[in-house]
């Protein structure tokens, strides 16, 4: 008897007077929609909201006044600040000096290019290997060869400078989580928060304490990359086995002795993974906060989307994607190589030490020359290969336009016609009434009554910041990304959790996509499509996409192979397991791939202003472009995202809980 003609039994089973209590959600969902079309049809084009683009409301007024008065201001918080920003500029100026920009009277930096290749290829050998160190060298090579020396140079300066400042308050933090439950419960939904702000959100309000340029740049990044660290640290410590605290305990050490001898020695594997995941969020904000005047790679890629430059974007974002799969690549070898030397039992500590005694007397060389001679000081202009890979790129970017317009544009416009369009005048031209109860009654059914309430004050804030159908076409661009991002993850992580091959074959690929920043994905969009808001939803598909496979195939791969094999045995199809057996019972994967789908979606739309996605986005991007008179409004476009973010978050954890729990029920 096959799977199929067994539910359909059981259907048949249940008692006709309580089918209707037993009916799954999307049978009410769908009802639900059905039930909006209709009122939609009578309702269509009343009480919307509607605001335009160069139009600021009372409360976009009533922040702009406040924001300037802040800023204007000279209270203590102010010139505290104040004082931070002086300092942060301070050392990243000292440090950019140093390594990347003439220092006064001197024409080049105290440490020319080779010098700075040196140190690098030395501090990868001592803490990653040879492997890494020869990488590494390629690498900063690499960024001089395509022209963007400086600003390279520039980025690895503030990820590094967030990053040490991370990790000397998300360690002490993790580690306080990780020992301490009440900190948990203290600390943790403080990260859920920052961990639901799209990173652009981030720049608007650190603008309005530290101004414009390197301190709010710097700023934003390490707020925004401090959470990984503290998760991942406090999970690390968390998960020490109890029989080795017990251990230590019987012994007689100190708190701090057994946090220094014991937790953080092994927990050190998950810990420098937090450290990676740190890393790459910075340099994701790094580059976006060149909004903020931030030093970079960022600058020249928001000037090539502004230009619609796609060969200058190119490049620039190339070099942004060499620099997260260095950093990637080494952080993770650090990881990999402390446990294999301590397996080994350290090596051969003699030939260890005199290898880095030489490689360092020849990096210190490197750099006495660097001083000293203008040929090791700027990169040399003969090796260049960014200028022909631009005009390359220009050329292929061209010949796209040209001669494939007409399928790009079929694409946008069979998705835009059958999907977008309808779904957007269903959402953004129904009054707000009947979407707000429309959102509340769907968050009823998919996460109960913590869904609801956290949605109706999300609501109410939009509302009340009078961005409400900026914010449901954003929301639209959003539920479209996330359906293309499902049906990728749902084909792809059932080929991977049924395939070790595929597998094998794909989830490098994944892992790569996981390192780029969200501005590399906005390049090739651009010049497939155009600047349109479609552009944004397939550059946030394409970043949200490697998240979602993945978890859509560690949830397949996590079926029972008990439950696949009674499938088998009573005759089922490989069709009929699938979707029977192995997609049901990974419902709590798939919505947790939603949520994420969502998230990642949701902050590239809203990146997605400066390709034309309009609404928030824009609002965001004017904020930034003419804040006077229009700051109030992207402050309050930035928190309507916020709202957006924290609402869907909300509602698809708790369907993600409320899944896993029936399931494991089931």
């Amino acid at each position: 008897m096959s799977v199929s003609t067994t539910a359909s039994n059981k259907t048949t089973a249940i008692p006709t007077s309580v089918g209707w209590r037993r009916a799954p959600r999307w049978v009410w969902l769908l009802a639900l929609v059905a039930v909006w079309v209709v009122v939609w049809s009578f309702t269509r084009g009343h009480y919307t909201e509607p605001l335009g683009t160069s139009i600021t409301t009372s409360t976009h007024d009533w922040i702009t006044r406040h924001a300037n008065a802040i800023q204007n201001s000279h209270s203590v918080f102010v010139q505290a600040c104040t004082k931070v920003g002086d300092f942060t500029n301070s050392v990243i100026t000292w440090l950019q000096e140093l390594l990347s920009i003439p220092a006064f009277p001197r024409p080049v930096p105290q440490i020319g290019w080779l010098g700075v290749i040196a140190l690098a290829g030395w501090a990868a050998l001592a803490t990653a290997g040879w492997r890494i160190a020869a990488f590494v060298v390629v690498c900063f090579f690499a960024f001089g060869a395509l022209n963007y020396w400086q600003d390279s140079i520039d980025t690895l300066i503030m990820t590094f400078a967030a990053v040490l400042v991370c990790l000397v308050v998300g360690l002490p933090l993790g580690v306080w989580m990780g020992n301490s439950r009440t900190a948990t419960a203290i600390v943790t939904p403080v990260l859920d928060v920052m961990q639901t702000f799209p990173s652009f959100v981030y720049l608007l309000p650190v603008v309005l304490f530290f101004g414009i340029g390197t301190q709010a740049a710097l700023i934003a990044t390490l707020i925004y990359a401090l959470p990984p660290v503290v998760r991942i640290s406090a999970h690390g410590i968390r998960d020490v086995p109890t029989s080795a605290i017990e251990a230590t305990n019987s012994l007689g050490q100190t708190r701090l002795q057994r946090l220094m001898k014991v937790q953080v020695p092994m927990a050190k594997r998950t810990i420098i993974v937090g450290v990676n995941q740190t890393m790459m969020a910075a340099l994701s904000m790094v580059t976006i906060a060149a909004f903020v005047n931030g030093p970079g790679l960022g600058k020249p890629v928001i000037e090539a989307l502004q230009a619609l430059q796609v060969g200058q974007g190119f490049v620039a974002g190339l070099a942004i994607v060499i620099m997260a799969i260095m950093l990637d690549r080494t952080t993770t070898a650090i990881s990999e190589r402390s446990e294999r030397l301590a397996r080994a039992g350290g090596g051969n500590k003699r030939l260890r030490i005199a290898v880095l005694a030489v490689t360092g007397v020849l990096a210190l060389v490197a750099v006495y020359i660097s001083r000293t001679y203008l040929w090791a000081a700027n990169f040399p202009t003969g090796v260049d290969l960014g200028t022909p890979l631009q005009t390359r790129v220009d050329s292929v970017s061209t010949w796209i336009t040209n001669n494939l317009d007409t399928e790009t544009n079929q694409i946008k416009n069979q998705i835009s016609y059958i999907l977008l369009n309808p779904l957007q005048d269903l959402i953004a031209n129904s009054p707000w009434w009947l979407v707000a109860a429309v959102i509340l009654t769907a968050a009823a059914l998919l996460g109960g009554v913590w869904a609801v309430v956290s949605s109706l004050v999300c609501l109410a804030g939009i509302y009340y910041l009078d961005l409400w159908q900026d914010s449901m076409v954003t929301l639209t661009s959003v539920l479209v990304g996330t359906i293309l991002v499902m049906v990728l993850a749902v084909v792809f992580g059932v080929w991977m959790g049924r395939s070790r091959l595929a597998d094998r074959l794909l989830r490098p690929i994944l892992d790569a996509g996981q390192t780029m920043p969200p501005f590399v994905y906005l390049v090739p969009a651009l010049a497939l499509f155009q600047p349109t808001r479609f552009t944004a939803i397939v550059a946030g598909v394409v970043y949200a996409a490697p998240a979602a496979i993945k978890l859509v195939a560690d949830g397949i791969r996590g079926v029972s192979p008990t439950a696949i094999e009674a499938a088998q045995s009573s005759g089922s199809t490989r069709w009929q397991i699938i979707t029977r057996v192995q997609l049901p019972m990974a419902r709590s994967s798939l919505v947790l791939a939603a949520n994420q789908g969502l998230l990642y979606v949701l902050a590239m739309v809203v990146v997605g202003g400066l390709v034309g996605a309009g609404a928030l986005g824009y609002d965001i991007v004017q904020g930034f472009d003419k804040p006077d008179p229009y700051f109030g409004k992207g402050i309050a476009a930035g928190i309507s995202i916020v709202l957006l973010g924290i609402m869907l978050d909300r509602i698809t954890r708790r369907a993600a809980m409320r899944s896993g729990g029936s399931a494991a029920h089931q």
